[in-house]
């Protein structure tokens, strides 16, 4: 990936023209007076939109169907110590 260095000014004169190179995939650094202060990157697609491209290209199987969260199976009614936790396992 390419990165393009460009000064303050120079980026808010052509600020058009630099969001085309950012969304031709072209990361975008910006300087004063030659110190970075900023970076403007590519938005990456998320995790969904990944998983549908995965899935098209055959190499996913998904459903589309998002999995239901899982309850624990038991609760303890206190948090032992690593002590209890010794104990209980030397007996």
């Amino acid at each position: 990936m390419e990165e393009a260095t460009v000064g303050i000014r120079e980026f808010k004169a052509r600020l058009s023209r630099y969001l085309r190179r950012v969304k031709a995939g072209e990361t975008v650094l910006i300087t004063e007076r030659g110190k970075p202060v900023g970076r403007v990157v590519p938005v990456q697609p998320g995790a969904e939109e990944r998983t549908r491209t995965l899935t098209h290209l055959g190499m996913l199987a998904w459903d589309g169907h998002h999995l239901q969260a899982l309850t624990p199976p038991a609760r303890l009614r206190r948090h032992p110590t690593v002590a209890d936790l010794l104990l209980e396992d030397r007996r």
